[in-house]
């Protein structure tokens, strides 16, 4: 069985696995919360990771629709759509319909958010390099390969659940 991988004993108890859980959650708030904190803009961190997607679409030659931001972000497509609406409300989006399909929108940002999310994207990296001073660069580039690895094992992890289903 070449292809065929095997499933890893669990070397963690349940209570361990809570612990490290937490862990991951209070990292991802953390970071979440000092990011937010050094926006001086007028958008949540949802709307920033709304335009994050758009911009990285964009620069890979594709084109969002409402469905694939709420799958992008984990969020529902209503929720998607409240906040594409007060943003277009605001001048930062726009809905940009199919020439094909009329039923079709695609969500771009407006030309005036672009160059403000240019800023705001400086700011966080500004951001960012403070901690790698506090933290050292080979520290960070240690925790981006554990980071990776984690990634990785998230991804096997997914499979043997998905398997059993």
């Amino acid at each position: 069985m070449a292809g065929k991988r095997k499933t890893p004993k669990m070397v963690t108890t349940k209570e361990e696995n809570m612990k490290y859980l937490r862990k991951i959650f209070t990292m991802l708030r953390e970071i979440e919360v000092s990011i937010n904190a050094q926006s001086h803009e007028k958008y949540n961190n949802t709307e920033i990771r709304l335009m994050n997607e758009i911009v990285y679409a964009t620069g890979t030659g594709e084109r969002l629709i409402s469905t694939q931001l709420a799958s992008r972000l984990g969020i529902t497509r209503s929720a998607v759509s409240q906040i594409v609406a007060k943003m277009e409300k605001d001048g930062a989006l726009r809905r940009v319909p199919d020439a094909v399909d009329r039923k079709i929108a695609y969500i771009e940002l407006t030309d005036e958010i672009a160059a403000t999310y240019k800023v705001i994207v400086s700011e966080y990296a500004d951001f960012v390099g403070k901690v790698v001073a506090y933290m050292g660069a080979s520290k960070m580039e240690r925790l981006f390969t554990l980071a990776d690895e984690f990634s990785e094992a998230v991804a096997l992890a997914l499979e043997d659940c998905n398997a059993k289903k």
